[in-house]
């Protein structure tokens, strides 16, 4: 009896708790890799555009929301992210860089920033003096228009007396100019009469003698006897001191503009031993066209390097007068030069779209985009959809930067992408007044305007033609000052971006333009878990603080691969 009372009362104690109260429970627990937390997240999703918390399992999002909703991911082996006084935004894609040369600018000398032709000679033959005789003296980034002695382009006279036994080849920072030395001059047998080739120019004294500033076409006569582009090792080595640039500095893709074949063979090798910091999506220089339509797009499988667009090339740029305009130039009596003729371009255009290659173009006067609009119009009409490739093309226009108003409407109409570099307005507009006049200049690096037509624009840097840093790209797409906070007439502060159209134009934006729309560019569940973090919130400091934030930590497909 004793027993069966004894069994009777823990039965009924059982039915009370199942009909009263509940009994605890296990904490629920879901798995994941890593769990962001206690921060502001800016997705980039139109649909959910903030959150405090997210998680990731492998390389992918599993959840986006609120901290509280979190705690169940936040368990057994997750790492957890505790990012209380930091901001975190969906992983920043650079439209447009130039990812080798990146990297070999940190490997030869860096003339960026230099604040006279002085300092920037006096550097040069600091560098040069530790060159052996016989040996290249290369670097990049020197720009005249930041001088506050001579705003004039390097010549060899300024650098010939320490070179004299060292072939020199430095570009300007806009990659569409060069200053040589006679003994570069001597190697390719460049003298008086020699002809400036079609689409370049060898700039000459009174005496036709070549000064040593070459512009254009006449830039890519030198490239074969560089050492640097034929140097598998150094090709290797700046490819990778380009990504670790990259992620410092907060990026989590590029888009890499004009690789050459090297730079392609060896980003490979650096995907199959799992060297890749950041994600690639690449054109392939013009001159490897054919090797590209012929092999077909490379894609690697795991998101991290795609090879799927041809770059091709029209004109140079407004800082060389190089640019292809409708009109003379304000301050040169010719309107810039024509690179390729439509004989050469137009059939590649043709083919690419029937192999499904994007087609990216540089252009930059309103001459050069109208005829590459016209071209690309007219290939898309010549050949038949059922022949496309790829039935949505997404052909862009690389920099836009100078457009005849009536050419806005066109991009949206033909279905082009603009692929614009912020940056470029806020060093070119201390200049591009005496370039091409108030008038023209409404119609200049014309964001705003493009938006307005109904475009996204690609946002990147073209570094190293510019600095390559995110903080400088966003705040020269809201502020339209350049980083000392000035402006001026013919600035046109109307034609700067909202910070949320800023922000989609460095994630969501260049994800399109890259057919990736539907796995990355956002915070969203499904998609790449790629984080960029800063330690201030730059959709609502003040303007001139954007350039001074830092970032703390940069995350790729679940992976932290730069922390500060």
């Amino acid at each position: 009896m004793q027993v069966g009372k004894l069994s009777g009362y823990f039965a009924f104690g059982f039915l009370m708790a199942s009909c009263g109260e509940e009994a605890p429970t296990a904490k629920e627990c879901l798995a994941a890799d890593m769990v962001i937390h206690n921060t502001l997240i800016y997705t980039a999703d139109d649909d959910n555009w903030t959150a405090e918390a997210a998680a990731s399992l492998g390389d992918k999002i599993i959840f986006v929301g609120s901290n509280a909703d979190a705690e169940k991911y936040m368990c057994r082996n997750a790492e957890i992210l505790d990012m209380s006084g930091k901001f975190v935004y969906a992983g920043l894609t650079d439209g447009h860089q130039h990812l080798a040369r990146m990297g070999a600018r940190e490997m030869t000398i860096d003339l960026g920033g230099m604040g006279s032709l002085k300092e920037t000679v006096d550097a040069l033959k600091a560098w040069a003096d530790d060159v052996p005789d016989g040996g290249w003296v290369l670097g990049s980034g020197w720009i005249e228009r930041d001088w506050t002695d001579e705003k004039r382009f390097l010549n060899k006279t300024d650098v010939d007396a320490f070179t004299a036994n060292k072939p020199l080849y430095i570009p300007r920072s806009d990659n569409s100019s060069a200053l040589v030395n006679s003994k570069a001059l001597e190697l390719l047998g460049v003298t008086k009469e020699t002809p400036d080739p079609f689409g370049g120019a060898f700039e000459r004294d009174k005496n036709g003698e070549p000064t040593g500033y070459i512009v254009g076409e006449a830039m890519n006569l030198f490239e074969p006897l560089l050492p640097t582009g034929e140097d598998l090792n150094f090709v290797k080595e700046s490819l990778q001191k380009g990504m670790d640039w990259n992620v410092e500095h907060g990026w989590t893709a590029i888009h890499d503009s004009a690789q050459f074949d090297n730079d392609t063979n060896m980003l490979k090798e650096l995907h199959a031993e799992g060297k890749m910091k950041h994600r690639v999506f690449a054109s392939a220089n013009i001159r490897f066209r054919d090797k590209r339509l012929a092999e077909g797009v490379y894609d690697s499988g795991d998101h991290m390097y795609q090879l799927a667009a041809i770059k091709l090339y029209i004109d140079g740029t407004l800082g060389s007068r190089s640019a292809a305009l409708l009109a003379n130039y304000n301050d040169a009596d010719h309107p810039g030069y024509i690179s390729f003729e439509r004989e050469e371009l137009y059939p590649t255009m043709v083919a690419a779209l029937k192999a499904g290659f994007q087609i990216q173009t540089h252009a930059i006067g309103d001459k050069a985009n109208r005829l590459i609009l016209d071209w690309y119009q007219e290939a898309m009409l010549e050949v038949p959809r059922e022949e496309w490739g790829n039935p949505d093309p997404r052909w862009r226009m690389e920099h836009a930067q100078l457009m005849n108003p009536a050419d806005f409407p066109r991009f949206k109409e033909i279905g082009i992408l603009p692929s614009m570099q912020p940056s470029h307005a806020i060093g070119d507009l201390h200049y591009a007044e005496e370039r091409i006049g108030l008038e023209r200049l409404q119609w200049a690096y014309a964001w705003r305007t493009m938006i307005d037509h109904g475009n996204i624009i690609i946002g990147g840097t073209d570094a190293p033609a510019e600095r390559g840093d995110p903080r400088i790209e966003f705040y020269a797409a809201v502020a339209r000052k350049d980083l000392n906070g000035f402006s001026a007439e013919g600035w046109n502060p109307d034609l700067s971006v909202t910070r949320e159209e800023a922000l989609k134009m460095f994630t969501v934006w260049p994800a399109y333009g890259a057919f990736q729309e539907d796995i990355k560019g956002m915070v969203k569940v499904g998609y790449l878990a790629d984080f960029t973090f800063f330690d201030k919130d730059i959709m609502t400091i003040p303007d001139n603080e954007i350039p001074l934030v830092q970032n703390q930590m940069t995350i790729v497909g679940g992976k932290i691969v730069f922390k500060k």
